[in-house]
């Protein structure tokens, strides 16, 4: 830029000045904006192997200062390498935790895999020693809800996890059936939600991040299908437990049946919304802290004292559907050798831990239900519970539509 004073009047030229320095200072403000936009997308772009759509990844609110990505194998994607692999995006505007010495923080994920991959396809339900809400913090539990607008997805309160259908694609030489891509953010910290997950601007996005990136790899990957765009507005999730009598999803069976009637059973739900295309729908059952003190008073004699229970939703049964490729392998954790027990297809029965699994055919397709009843609960309660799992599945299956339902025998439901 050329800057031409007058020299005819000092007022004229001073003020000529002040424009002609307020015009190179704006110029060189937008070139600096302006490379580091370039610069960020280059990241990301380098560290995704250009799947990940970089300008929705800018549009997040932790997206601030520099970006930049991590420089380990670990940490970027290189399709050749093998799925699935992940990408690592960090940014010196994040927030004011977890952040390296250099004042960068990792703020976004993309993952991306395919199906089948052998042992890593793995599914397993909660162990009777996990937690359905975390009992060292107050913050609220937000069960992870199906995305919606006829994809096959899940949003969590970080992050969104789609899959796509892929007959007629290939992975390092071999053929897969679906392929899947995740986007999220990593411990954003209040600063970056509202009430403990994502808000509407940033759930948004990573729908759109997720649906982009999964597309891009089934181009990668010579698949045909495409996944369509996701609702403009992905809903929030929703807090639990609550109140059995308010149960209108995943667990809306358990409130019709009223089983929360009896003192015995769970009397709160952690559920989600209903969704035929959700791979992994989780209907949980919880025991409020005075239903389940009541219960180890009427029953101390089964229960040592130091088994009472002190935090939120630790008596509880936890209730999957698995569908499609999933439930070709889903594993239920044993004590025998440590060498968890395979739930089939075709057949139903019981790990020697209190974790059961039924199975039915969807449209050709294998689903797998499960439950597990958390200790010491199981001491009180498995007998009762043999109406309550044959229930669920009865459910599912007739609201799917599927066939060939194979149920454990009742043998299976003794007191432990």
């Amino acid at each position: 830029m050329i800057c031409f004073v007058d020299r005819r009047d000092g007022m004229r030229k001073s003020v000529n000045v002040l424009l002609c320095v307020t015009a190179v200072v704006g110029i060189g403000l937008s070139a600096t904006v302006l490379w580091r936009n370039l610069n960020a997308r280059h990241q990301i772009n380098e560290a995704c192997a250009g799947l990940v759509p970089a300008g929705r990844v800018l549009a997040l609110s932790p997206a601030g200062g520099t970006i930049s990505h991590r420089l380990a194998d670990e940490g970027t994607i290189e399709l050749a390498g093998g799925l699935p692999q992940d990408c690592e995006i960090f940014s010196t505007e994040a927030g004011q935790e977890h952040h390296t010495s250099s004042g960068e923080r990792w703020f976004f994920t993309a993952t991306v895999g395919v199906l089948p991959t052998g042992a890593e396809d793995q599914w397993m339900p909660e162990d009777p020693l996990d937690h359905l809400a975390d009992p060292y913090s107050d913050d609220p539990t937000y069960p992870a809800e199906p995305m919606g607008g006829g994809i096959s997805g899940t949003v969590t309160a970080t992050s969104v996890t789609v899959r796509l259908s892929c007959t007629d694609g290939t992975s390092g030489g071999d053929p897969i059936k679906e392929l899947w891509a995740r986007a999220a953010l990593m411990d954003p910290g209040p600063a970056f939600l509202e009430k403990g997950q994502l808000t509407s601007h940033d759930r948004n996005i990573l729908a759109e991040t997720a649906v982009g990136t999964a597309n891009n790899l089934a181009e990668r990957l010579d698949c045909t299908d495409r996944l369509p765009d996701p609702p403009e507005n992905v809903p929030a999730l929703e807090e639990g437990p609550v109140p059995a009598a308010r149960a209108d999803g995943t667990c809306a069976w358990y409130h019709k049946a009223d089983f929360a009637s009896d003192r015995q059973l769970p009397d709160q739900v952690l559920e989600s919304r209903t969704d035929d295309k959700a791979w992994d729908e989780r209907c949980g059952l919880t025991l409020s802290g005075t239903r389940a003190n009541a219960l180890w008073e009427s029953d101390a004699s089964k229960i040592d004292s130091f088994e009472r229970p002190s935090q939120p939703a630790e008596w509880y049964v936890s209730l999957h559907t698995y569908a499609g490729e999933p439930a070709k392998n889903v594993y239920l954790k044993s004590d025998y050798d440590n060498v968890p027990t395979a739930a089939l297809p075709g057949q139903a029965g019981r790990s020697d831990r209190p974790i059961w699994w039924a199975s039915s055919v969807c449209d050709g397709k294998p689903q797998i239900h499960t439950m597990t009843v958390s200790y010491p609960y199981n001491r009180l309660t498995i007998p009762a519970l043999e109406k309550v799992f044959r229930a669920y599945v009865t459910d599912v299956v007739a609201r799917r539509g599927c066939a060939d339902t194979e149920l454990p025998a009742a043998s299976t439901f003794y007191a432990d």
